[in-house]
């Protein structure tokens, strides 16, 4: 069946060149974090350390922080809680990259609801995301 509805446009976040250079540059993204506090990407890359270093609660911990800034950024570039936000636009990978990353580590915290939803969420947000992050 087709969905006659229109679809929300798709959801463009700005790109924040300063934060993204120092993570580039960074050996460890926990700077950038505390000197770039809304760039959800230096979350994401914490969040990916610790899951690789068998931490998933910090991980959580961290990917909730960077998947909340980037809800927050999403709403102010006029996102309404649904639609598309594309895994080929640079700057909306940190959010989806803490999503990821929160489903990952509330699984291995047992929090299997949680991780289905924040899965879920990811696939509704871009399914080229989920197949990207999950390969």
């Amino acid at each position: 069946m087709r969905n006659l509805m229109p679809e929300p446009p798709a959801t463009l976040l700005p790109a924040d060149e300063p934060a993204a250079a120092a993570l580039a540059a960074a050996d460890d993204p926990t700077q950038v974090a505390a000197d770039h506090p809304t760039y959800s990407a230096a979350w994401a890359a914490l969040a990916q350390a610790a899951l690789t270093n068998g931490q998933p609660v910090t991980a959580y911990a961290y990917a909730r922080t960077g998947y909340h800034r980037g809800l927050d950024q999403l709403r102010r570039a006029g996102w309404k809680g649904h639609g598309p936000v594309p895994w080929s636009h640079e700057a909306n990978r940190g959010f989806l990259r803490c999503l990821h990353a929160l489903s990952v580590a509330a699984a291995e915290i047992n929090e299997a609801d949680e991780a289905a939803r924040c899965a879920q969420f990811l696939r509704d947000c871009d399914p080229a995301a989920f197949d990207a992050l999950n390969s």
